[in-house]
């Protein structure tokens, strides 16, 4: 029986549809004879590479690559399976494989995945919607769709205990899982009566913000770093600009320079959030003395450099080995920075609403949070009064 060989083909027709974009197939060829099978997925030419037949430059290259692979995968297995029966394969039973209503073809993480590229989500919720799969593919390579029982949740949620995950973090990858349940229940690949989520409880805590105090911040501004890498120093001013401004990692790394804008001439950030796409203005150099201008003007011959920085788990790997180097012995992550500032803010006296404006929030209620967790806000509200 002679082998079938796969191959990803970009843009056969050499046609483009409205949004700029063509379809990705996968040739299958034998004994001079070619099908084409659609992956369901469509990129604009810049995003391919056709010399090394992977997706490029697209916000999602690297879990787009993994769904092509896994495609191919899959037909490597039916032809597979038919070789081990002695059945011959007709080539043309390929063209159909990626539109048949059929969960032995289709696989949990391969619908989740296909699902989370086409869908109108937010890319902040794309990419968390990701992560919850990679998550799942650590746990198990393979999940069928009757695999997802109350069993496999109570599983799910103890391999993540063991990797030492906090109740909330587990709690989110679980809302995320019962998100792709739910959308494979209403496309018919789960059953309304077998939905897991019946029975289990997800479980939260109240959140603990974690916020530097001043001596804290002092103690990483006077941090001498020359002998270290030059990347630790990148880490840790971009840190402290986000304490001065208490900006997201997500949206300190969309800055440039059209984003420091001068007015009566002073400078400030503005930018739109990528969480609630809020429009947020900062005036730089009235918060915390300017600082954030001054860490701007070491990079003023190129700003793109400095808000180029790495990956936001990298950067927090850097912020552990600086916590150490100036002897804090409090845990912080990137994010730290902007619940820092929110708390230094109320500290030293500004309004609620003004804070709101400045972090971007849509509500209030989500600022009014901070007010409560530093118990120096209430010791010097308590000095003000006059009894």
């Amino acid at each position: 029986m002679n082998k079938i060989y796969f191959r990803l083909v970009y843009n056969r027709k050499k046609k483009l549809n409205k949004s700029g974009k063509a379809l990705i197939q996968v040739e299958a060829y034998r004994n001079r004879k070619k099908v084409y099978i659609s992956t369901g997925i469509y990129v604009n030419p810049k995003q391919w590479d056709n010399h090394h037949s992977r997706i490029i430059q697209h916000p999602h290259s690297e879990e787009l690559n993994r769904m092509l692979e896994e495609f191919i995968l899959q037909l490597q297995w039916e032809e597979l399976k038919s070789w081990k029966r002695g059945v011959y394969i007709n080539l043309s039973a390929f063209k159909t494989f990626n539109h048949q209503n059929d969960t032995e073809k289709m696989t949990f993480l391969l619908f989740g995945r296909n699902w989370v590229e086409h869908s109108l989500r937010k890319d902040t919720t794309k990419k968390n919607l990701l992560t919850t799969l990679d998550l799942l593919n650590h746990f198990r390579p393979s999940i069928e769709f009757e695999d997802i029982t109350y069993t496999f949740l109570l599983d799910f949620e103890d391999f993540m205990r063991q990797r030492m995950y906090e109740t909330n973090t587990i709690a989110k990858h679980m809302r995320q899982l019962r998100t792709f349940v739910n959308e494979a229940i209403k496309r018919g690949y789960i059953q309304p009566d077998e939905y897991p989520f019946r029975k289990y409880q997800i479980k939260t805590t109240q959140s603990k913000h974690s916020f530097l105090l001043p001596e804290e911040i002092r103690k990483l501004e006077k941090l001498e770093l020359s002998s270290c890498p030059k990347s630790l120093m990148h880490s840790l001013k971009a840190f402290l600009f986000c304490c001065y401004t208490g900006i997201r990692y997500s949206d300190f790394v969309l800055l440039n320079e059209s984003n420091i804008v001068t007015i009566k001439g002073e400078k400030w950030l503005i930018f739109k959030t990528v969480k609630t796409d809020t429009k947020v203005s900062i005036a730089l150099y009235l918060l915390f003395q300017g600082k954030a201008l001054r860490l701007l003007q070491e990079y003023h011959q190129n700003l793109s450099d400095f808000f180029h920085i790495k990956s936001n788990s990298s950067v927090n790997k850097d912020l552990k080995k600086i916590g150490v180097l100036a002897k804090i012995e409090k845990h912080f992550s990137f994010h730290t920075a902007r619940h820092t500032n929110a708390t230094l803010l109320i500290y030293n006296g500004a309004q609620i609403t003004t804070v709101q404006k400045l972090l971007g929030h849509q509500s209030v209620k989500t600022t009014q949070r901070y007010s409560d967790i530093f118990s120096g806000t209430i010791v010097k509200d308590l000095k003000k009064c006059k009894f």
